[in-house]
């Protein structure tokens, strides 16, 4: 197991499992505590170093990032613990455990925030998890520039505008008996395509977005703010 306590832009260190309590709203003191989960050896395209670093960039000062490829951490996962967690999950041809997805589930649906970055989305491997993300990667034609367009008006897309990048375009199967709201599209060929959508689960909270293939995917002022956005809502802030 590797795992990475990012305390260069925010005070104090956790590793993932610790018993102290994370502090959800602005009103308390301290960074929330974000647990993100990836893969840093066994990664087939997506590992998670150096997007970790990205995102800690973006999100610091506000939260303290822990970075892990355990996914065990999964099983007993707790919101007042961990308000926000990022999904950069790299597990395309293996499903979680069920001990793994059954404690996301209970994770989102007691009141978690869960942040799915673009290749996040092989959590699918498990079928009860595609169905929490609200849809299912189909796949995508080739890494290429894209331009991606906000729905203005909704709520996460405070200081967000439109913004380009070279980029995989993931495209999606939607589930039709999941209720998600899309906030974010891109172009291709011609038609537009989600490229982030936002969703309840229980007591919980989704987000998905699509750009962040590798570490220039997050370089845009636009983008961080967009994920920003996402991280402060997702956990309640």
């Amino acid at each position: 197991m590797s795992e990475i306590n990012d305390n260069s832009e925010a005070a104090g260190s956790r590793q993932a499992g610790d018993n102290g309590q994370a502090n959800r709203t602005t009103g308390n003191a301290g960074p929330i505590q974000a647990l993100l989960l990836g893969d840093f050896t066994e990664a087939p395209w997506h590992p998670l170093e150096p997007a970790r670093a990205e995102i800690q960039s973006i999100l610091a000062p506000e939260f303290l990032l822990t970075a892990t490829e355990d996914y065990n951490v999964l099983n007993e996962l707790n919101q007042a613990e961990y308000p926000l967690c990022i999904s950069y999950t790299d597990c395309w041809n293996r499903a979680l455990a069920p001990e793994q997805t059954a404690g996301l589930l209970r994770y989102v649906a007691g009141g978690g925030g869960l942040l799915v970055i673009h290749n996040g989305v092989s959590l699918q491997s498990s079928p009860e998890l595609a169905q929490l993300i609200g849809a299912r990667f189909t796949g995508h034609p080739p890494y290429q520039s894209l331009n991606y367009h906000p729905v203005y008006g909704h709520h996460l897309l405070d200081g967000v505008e439109s913004f380009a990048l070279d980029e995989e375009p993931y495209l999606f199967e939607l589930d039709s008996l999941a209720a998600r709201t899309e906030f974010l599209t891109f172009e291709f060929e011609g038609e537009r395509y989600p490229a982030g959508w936002e969703r309840a689960y229980g007591l919980g909270k989704l987000v998905y977005l699509q750009p962040g293939h590798h570490a220039p995917s997050f370089k845009p002022a636009s983008y961080q703010r967009l994920v920003r956005n996402c991280a402060r809502w997702a956990s309640g802030r």
